[in-house]
């Protein structure tokens, strides 16, 4: 039997600039890479984890110009000219350990911890646009994101938490000036 199927010839590496966790970057891959292999693979930030891998669980998250996104399904092109954010952009832009990544460590947000990367991206990026968010926002904002451990308690306490330190912050800036 011939085998009637093309030869796919797959795109060559190019250059993709970016702006990583507020750096200035310049990716040479190929443009259907998926920013997930990227960051792992190439850039050895492993703070996104490999998991479904079909958008679903949301251990992958990343922000992509502020919004949070599977990077499991996000292609490199697409990332072109844009800013990522990763976990470990999180800490580095609080100088240490985001409030967020503190609140889920002090109400018990996570056990095994591997979901907790993508938790924390999906709440700074629902914090960063709505810094008061009802019951229902932190739930839709955290649809996304499946926990098989903690049973969600701890994870609402811990947004709750953020809530309230975001908003001790910003009284104790508003009383400086």
């Amino acid at each position: 039997m011939k085998d009637s199927a093309k030869s796919v010839t797959p795109l060559a590496a190019s250059s993709i600039p970016c702006t990583i966790n507020g750096h200035e970057a310049s990716l040479n891959v190929p443009p259907a890479k998926r920013l997930l292999h990227v960051l792992r693979d190439d850039l050895a930030m492993t703070g996104a984890k490999r998991s479904c891998e079909i958008g679903r669980c949301g251990a992958c998250m990343v922000m992509v110009d502020g919004v949070p996104v599977n990077s499991c399904l996000t292609m490199a092109y697409q990332c072109s000219g844009k800013s990522i954010t990763t976990i470990e952009g999180v800490s580095a832009q609080a100088g240490g350990i985001d409030p967020i990544q503190r609140a889920f460590l002090e109400e018990g947000g996570f056990q095994c911890g591997y979901c907790t990367p993508g938790m924390i991206i999906s709440v700074k990026a629902l914090l960063d646009h709505n810094p008061d968010p009802t019951s229902l926002e932190i739930e839709e904002a955290l649809s996304g994101n499946i926990c098989r451990c903690t049973g969600y308690g701890g994870i609402k306490r811990a947004v709750q938490k953020a809530i309230e330190w975001r908003k001790e912050a910003y009284e104790s800036e508003s009383i400086r000036d």
